[in-house]
């Protein structure tokens, strides 16, 4: 039988999203709309998931003042949420200013620093079709060795694993290499353009694709409104996203297309059908 359950393990924050009526004043007002919401990419993604009818599982790590309001959240849209609490610290917050698709992001990672991969059980990975890794959390928590050992407890239970790179200056910062090595065995990766840039140390789109594509099975290359490439074997095919009528705020766009592609993926493992379902929810 095949199994389509869905494990999601990563960040969860506290989002404040400010989109500015106009340019930002310096020392004065600035008239804005602006919204508190849950968010962070893997919660997000999971979600979506959860949106799109699939069964999926969320691990992530909380304040202790936010645990019952987002495990609220979680089981609305159809997720089954294992949160874990860090009382000692806040739940993740990050403050996004949105300048049309372009976005400025202040942010805490808060509680997320505190989640380990052994929080992603034997258990879970028994009964999933897929294990969905944010990069934020390889990045400020899981570390290399925490990663690796998640990543081979997957693979040794016949289970395959996405990654989205989750932000090019944390990789940076964390160093290219060190990330490498941590998501070495990754089946799908998910990287933007500047996060395959920089993975890949090439500009173009396509030598980005067949660079990574040496490291990963499958590599699905996002380009915002340009749609995606997907790179499998020696193929490289280009799906192009729908044209929106009107574009409001971008966050999140990319953990929408992780999940659109996801849901299909782990039913039909046609990345290119999988990729077309990906760009219409992303749209």
């Amino acid at each position: 039988m095949t199994r389509e359950r869905i494990v999601v393990v990563g960040d969860i924050m506290n989002d404040i999203v400010v989109v500015p009526d106009g340019p930002i004043r310096v020392d004065t007002d600035t008239a804005a709309t602006i919204r508190e919401r849950p968010g962070g990419s893997a919660a997000n993604t999971a979600v979506w998931l959860g949106s799109l009818g699939a069964p999926v599982d969320f691990v992530g790590c909380v304040g202790l003042q936010d645990q019952r309001a987002h495990d609220s959240v979680f089981r609305d849209a159809g997720v089954t949420p294992h949160l874990h609490v860090a009382a000692d610290l806040p739940t993740g917050t990050i403050v996004i200013l949105v300048d049309g698709q372009r976005r400025t992001m202040l942010t805490e990672r808060g509680a997320n620093r505190s989640l380990s991969s052994a929080a992603v059980t034997d258990e879970l990975l028994t009964a999933a079709g897929v294990l969905h890794i944010s990069g934020y959390s390889i990045l400020d928590g899981f570390g290399v060795p925490g990663t690796r050992e998640l990543i081979d407890r997957a693979i040794a239970a016949g289970v395959p694993v996405s990654v989205t790179p989750g932000s090019a200056g944390y990789i940076s910062d964390f160093g290219v290499d060190a990330f490498l090595e941590a998501i070495a065995g990754t089946t799908v990766l998910f990287p933007n353009l500047a996060e395959g840039e920089l993975l890949s140390g090439e500009s173009d789109p396509a030598r980005i694709g067949a660079a990574l594509r040496e490291r990963f099975e499958v590599v699905v290359l996002t380009m915002g409104a340009d749609g995606l490439i997907v790179f499998e074997g020696k193929q490289a095919t280009h799906v192009p996203a729908p044209t929106v009528q009107h574009m409001v705020d971008p966050t999140g766009a990319g953990d929408a297309l992780a999940a659109g592609f996801l849901e299909r993926w782990v039913r039909s493992r046609d990345p290119v059908d999988a990729a077309k379902a990906g760009v219409f929810v992303a749209a």
